[in-house]
């Protein structure tokens, strides 16, 4: 079913027509046997960066696309209905490319940024620690300076694209001082000293990589420090903000994936001689399905019409993460219940659906982080 989408441009209407055509084309024919193979499509980044598709939201003269947030996020929807995995690494990505833009000197964003928005380099984020992930300010893995450069230890948790990134924006302890003790770094793959666990065995999203990152000994240049010393925390809580819009979006798309195949089943499927779509009981659950959906991509396009504008949308941003994240739950679990014991099986993607949904309530912060964050905005 196609959604029907009021954009700000035109040129946003022909990005999203450009989107499902590469989405139905080249992804969504690879996303289960990939997922089964829990095989990383790094091919399929590399697709959607010569597509321009990477730099949608950045601006033109760092070599982006200049598009509204708002287009960029209704883009990554559309890649999420077909292929999740994809789709969030699109966001997690663009998480990398934000913080590029935004807290880079002219000198770094020279050498670096070109190959981050044309994907041809492709960025993973460094901040949860295996013991500090809602708290990120009691991190303890560290950067000592010496010289010219810093010597990295420790350990990062739940890296998308770990082992297969060629850079991660690394936050590391640079001193004491509690959350300004904190410095933010663009560390290269390559770096000495820095290796990759073992991939995490998780229950959704196989195709997207998650792992651990460990620093034994790495050397960073100081050439390489993003900002101050002792900002990387308020970077990497900036950065935040617009990741949870990201998973909403992704969240929404799935939600979208899966109230399709069930819509479409439904349609298909006879039980007492009359198509299950007619009947008032799996009608009433289509029509909540399509009702959480809409709403939830309501939430986010609000909240991004208001970073385009220039406004505080922190608390908004949690609101949508929420609302999507909690209803693609619900969706995909009512997904799987349309198409009954078919449903529980892998010959339709629904049950996928469900299982990669799960996820989205708790990273770029649980939702009761999310819950948090709203109740102080509320507070003040």
């Amino acid at each position: 079913m196609t959604v029907q989408r009021l954009m700000p441009t035109d040129e946003g209407n022909d990005l999203i027509e450009l989107t499902r055509e590469i989405a139905d084309k080249e992804l969504a024919p690879k996303a289960a046997p990939y997922e089964r193979e829990e095989r990383f499509p790094r091919e399929a980044f590399s697709l959607l960066g010569e597509a321009g598709l990477l730099a949608l939201p950045f601006p033109e003269e760092h070599g982006g696309g200049g598009q509204p947030y708002e287009v960029y996020l209704q883009v990554l929807e559309e890649l999420a209905a077909r292929w999740a995995a994809v789709a969030v690494g699109v966001s997690v990505h663009a998480l990398t490319c934000g913080i590029g833009v935004s807290f880079t000197s002219e000198t770094q964003r020279n050498a670096w940024l070109p190959d981050m928005l044309g994907g041809r380099t492709l960025g993973a984020y460094c901040l949860s620690e295996p013991h500090a992930g809602s708290d990120p300010a009691a991190m303890i893995a560290r950067a000592r300076k010496d010289g010219d450069k810093y010597v990295a230890n420790g350990a990062k948790a739940w890296i998308t694209h770990g082992g297969h990134a060629d850079y991660y924006i690394t936050m590391l302890r640079t001193s004491e001082d509690a959350g300004r003790g904190i410095s933010c770094f663009y560390v290269p793959a390559a770096t000495p000293g820095l290796t990759s666990d073992t991939p995490e065995d998780k229950m959704g999203l196989m195709s997207s990589t998650t792992t651990t990152m460990r620093f034994e000994n790495a050397p960073i240049s100081e050439a390489n420090r993003l900002g101050d010393e002792g900002q990387g925390l308020p970077i990497a809580l900036a950065g935040l903000d617009s990741g949870r819009l990201g998973i909403a979006a992704c969240a929404v798309g799935l939600a979208q994936g899966s109230l399709d195949a069930a819509v479409a089943y439904a349609q298909e499927r006879t039980a007492f001689g009359r198509r299950i779509i007619d009947h008032q009981g799996l009608a009433f659950l289509l029509a909540d399905m399509e009702a959480a959906v809409t709403s939830a991509r309501a939430a986010y396009i609000h909240a991004a019409r208001l970073k385009d504008a220039g406004l505080p949308f922190s608390k908004e941003a949690s609101i949508a993460k929420l609302i999507a994240t909690d209803n693609a739950m619900k969706v995909t679990t009512d997904g799987v219940q349309v198409l009954g014991g078919a449903g529980y099986t892998k010959d339709f993607p629904v049950e996928r659906f469900m299982r990669e949904a799960k996820v989205m309530q708790i990273f770029e912060g649980t939702n009761q982080i999310q819950r948090l964050v709203i109740a102080r905005h509320l507070a003040r």
